[in-house]
């Protein structure tokens, strides 16, 4: 007789089986490729992560701040000072969360923040792109910022 617990433990199996070396393997998997991102990446449970907070631009000399594209450039070239100094790499960024407000104009300058984003993600240095969230708020806490970034980054024992 079939009982409910024997379905389980045979579908336990064969999904071991199936996806043993997904789970149990070394590497993270990234699938659904978009343009700029990944739909899904599968951490492996052996995997280190590192997650650095919302961060912005600096403002530059004359105190401003730089449009939407020089921010989300400044923001990722100092995760990028951040993550070396700590021996990881932009390719270990695993999911970006970007929080948006618009210009003095009352735009919000999507395209602006893909240009600085292409410059990190997709390239021939960093072929890896993280999943992605970008999100319009009605405001950041520094006046000025139009973009506050935050990031994960994971990566399997070396």
């Amino acid at each position: 007789m079939v009982t409910f617990k024997k379905v389980i433990g045979v579908f336990g199996l064969v999904a071991c089986l199936s996806f043993g070396f997904t789970v149990f393997g070394q590497g993270i998997i990234r699938t659904g490729e978009g343009r700029n991102f990944y739909n899904n990446i599968f951490i492996p449970s052996n995997a280190e992560t590192l997650y650095l907070s919302g961060s912005g631009a600096r403002s530059m000399e004359d105190g401003s701040w730089g449009d939407m594209e020089q921010q989300t450039v400044d923001t990722f070239s100092r995760f990028q000072e951040t993550l070396e100094s700590q021996g990881w790499s932009l390719e270990d960024i695993v999911q970006v969360r970007a929080f948006a407000v618009s210009g003095s104009d009352g735009e919000l300058d999507f395209d602006g923040f893909n240009r600085g984003y292409q410059q990190f993600f997709g390239t021939d240095e960093n072929p890896m792109k993280p999943v992605r969230s970008f999100v319009e708020i009605a405001g950041l806490v520094v006046d000025g910022w139009l973009v506050e970034i935050e990031i994960r980054a994971a990566r399997t024992p070396r």
